[in-house]
């Protein structure tokens, strides 16, 4: 197996809330149902990663934890990195140059536009088709991407979208019949 790349946007979020700041919103009620069936659905496809880096905002921690006892991810494997909140491209790809060689498989749970400049960045302009803008990746999407063999290899086209999902593209064992 080659390297992979997890990208994740954090779950809907809450917009009508008391939080102070756009950093401490957490999860609507939608965003509380979807994590978990994300979570489900990973496990069942297979999808474990080697390594979960993530955002430390409020939203994507909620997520991260519904989707981790779904999946029985253990914190030891989880990395909270202030870079990934806010982030630029550039930041991104400094967080994932610092990735061990160890980790095939990398998990990164964040926020747009960071994910989806990313995202069209590893992709590269005209490879994969205009489909892979922005818009794409929605509130608890999953885009699996393989990689180059280094971390550090990192470059515009350097990488290949697996699969494409979302919450909604999938019936869930929880859903209502």
């Amino acid at each position: 197996m080659g390297r992979e790349l997890i990208l994740l946007r954090h779950a809907k979020s809450a917009w009508d809330t008391d939080a102070p700041t756009d950093f401490e919103r957490p999860l609507a009620k939608r965003g509380r149902r979807d994590a978990p069936r994300m979570g489900r659905w990973m496990a069942k496809q297979g999808i474990q990663p080697d390594l979960v880096i993530c955002s430390p905002a409020e939203r994507t921690k909620q997520t991260m934890v519904f989707i981790a006892k779904e999946m029985g991810i253990k914190k030891k494997i989880l990395l909270w990195d202030d870079r990934v909140y806010g982030a630029s491209l550039e930041d991104l790809l400094l967080v994932l140059n610092g990735v061990s060689k160890s980790a095939m498989r990398v998990m990164l749970v964040g926020h747009n536009p960071g994910l989806e400049l990313l995202l069209s960045f590893l992709v590269g302009p005209d490879k994969q088709g205009s489909i892979y803008g922005f818009g794409l990746i929605k509130t608890s999407t999953l885009v699996q991407l393989s990689m180059p063999d280094q971390w550090q290899d990192l470059a515009v086209g350097c990488a290949q979208v697996q699969q494409i999902m979302s919450p909604k593209d999938f019936k869930d064992k929880k859903d209502k019949k």
